[in-house]
């Protein structure tokens, strides 16, 4: 896609072939992980989380792709999306500062990990207070600044 995003108000993308400038977004898509996860885990958290941006804040989402055949795509992120790491703390600590700045959010709790459906998923966080949550997982969206503060103290996934 070189050479064809710019970036509209607020950071708004839109095509334009002719814009060769590369794109910095006024908002940040970010996946927090607890280290100890299991490398499938890490996989599967972070496709959970960012699951429920996208219905959520739509504007999340680009326009749908189509290959020179003329084969449509689903429309995916207009933006990347940042995968950190932390500890348990780092992430008790993040998830409280995400409810402080009421940034849109996602959480994935270790429980969730024994469950194997949508309904069992929500009962198990629905179960637990939000001091208690076991989380493992994080999805923050909103402006860079405020992203990079509430995910103070997590390093960028390796």
């Amino acid at each position: 896609m070189q050479g064809t995003y710019k970036t509209g108000p607020a950071g708004v993308g839109q095509s334009h072939p002719m814009n060769t400038e590369p794109t910095r977004f006024d908002t940040k898509i970010a996946v927090l992980l607890r280290a100890d996860l299991e490398p499938w885990q890490r996989l599967n958290v972070t496709a959970f989380l960012v699951s429920g941006l996208g219905t959520t804040v739509p504007e999340v989402i680009g326009q749908p792709y189509e290959d020179a055949g003329g084969v449509a795509y689903l429309p995916m992120f207009r933006q990347p999306v940042l995968v950190f790491e932390g500890t348990k703390e780092t992430l008790r600590a993040a998830h409280g500062r995400a409810l402080s700045r009421a940034l849109p959010r996602a959480v994935f709790t270790a429980d969730l990990f024994a469950t194997g459906n949508d309904r069992d998923n929500r009962a198990a966080v629905r179960a637990v207070p939000t001091a208690d949550l076991d989380l493992v997982g994080l999805a923050v969206y909103g402006p860079r600044n405020a992203v990079d503060k509430t995910l103070k103290g997590a390093r960028m996934h390796p």
